[in-house]
C-alpha cells in the first residue's frame, strides 16, 4: 500500500512508446497514472478517448499522463486506433503511452486488482486506479474505482489545479471548489498575519466564536 506523501515506486515497463523507467520518464513533471481493466472494452475506450480530448489541459499544467492495462503492447497499439476514432482524432498520433502489464506485476505491486471483475481466463482485472505524483516523485492523490465505473477526468484536472495552487499559497480549496472560486486561508496562518498576506479576507461568523473560516479570493 502506498500512502500519501510516500515516494511513488519506480518501475521499468514496456509501453507503446518503448521501454521506460518511470521516474526518468516523469522527469521534473507532475504525473498521472491511470490503470484500465482491459483493452478493447467499452468503458476503457471512452476513458482513454476523453484523455485524448483533455491532453492539452494536462500539458498546460506540466502533467505527463500514462495509462496501464493488463494486455500486450501489440494489443495496445491496435486498440489505440479504436480509441482515436472514438475521440474523433483518427489522423493524429496517440498522445500518451500505455503500459503493458500482461503479468499483472504492477497491478499487484500497486494494489490495483479488482477481485470482483475477472477476464475470460478467470483472472482478476485491474481496477480503475488514479495516482497523481508530484515532481518530487511523492504520491499526492490516489483514487480507486471499480472496473464497472468510469472516471470523471474533469474532476482529476480540478484536483490537480487544487494541488498546484495549494503548493504555492497557504490556502485550501473548499467543497465543490473550481479554479477562480474563493479559497480558504489555512488554519496555520496566524490571525495577525492574515491581513498582510491576504488583504481581501472575509471571516465567517460562527456560534463558537472561532475565526477559522477565513475566505479569500483565488490568489494569483
Amino acid at each position: 500500500m502506498i500512502n500519501l506523501g510516500d515516494i511513488f515506486p519506480d518501475f521499468h515497463a514496456d509501453t507503446t512508446i518503448g521501454p521506460i523507467d518511470f521516474h526518468n520518464w516523469l522527469g521534473d513533471s507532475w504525473g498521472v497514472l491511470f490503470s484500465h481493466p482491459a483493452d478493447f472494452t467499452p468503458v476503457c475506450t471512452t476513458e482513454l478517448a476523453r484523455l485524448i480530448k483533455l491532453y492539452p489541459e494536462f500539458v498546460k499544467r506540466n502533467v505527463k499522463i500514462i495509462a496501464l492495462s493488463c494486455d500486450t503492447t501489440d494489443n495496445h497499439k491496435e486498440w489505440c486506433d479504436d480509441i482515436k476514432t472514438y475521440a474523433g482524432s483518427s489522423e493524429s498520433p496517440f498522445p500518451y503511452p500505455i503500459i503493458s502489464d500482461e503479468k499483472r506485476d504492477l497491478a499487484v505491486r500497486l494494489s490495483m486488482l479488482d477481485p470482483d471483475e475477472k477476464d475470460s481466463a478467470g483472472l482478476p482485472v485491474t481496477a480503475r486506479a488514479v495516482f497523481i505524483i508530484g515532481p518530487n516523485k511523492k504520491m499526492r492523490l490516489s483514487i480507486l474505482y471499480p472496473a464497472t465505473t468510469g472516471r470523471n477526468f474533469d474532476e482529476i484536472l480540478r484536483v490537480i489545479d487544487s494541488l498546484q495552487l495549494t503548493d504555492k499559497f497557504p490556502v485550501a480549496t473548499p467543497a465543490n471548489w473550481k479554479p477562480g472560486d474563493q479559497v480558504m486561508v489555512q488554519p496555520t496562518v496566524p490571525q495577525d498575519e492574515v491581513g498582510s498576506m491576504f488583504p481581501l479576507v472575509t471571516e465567517v461568523a460562527l456560534p463558537s466564536g472561532k475565526k477559522y473560516l477565513r475566505k479569500t479570493p483565488h490568489p494569483h
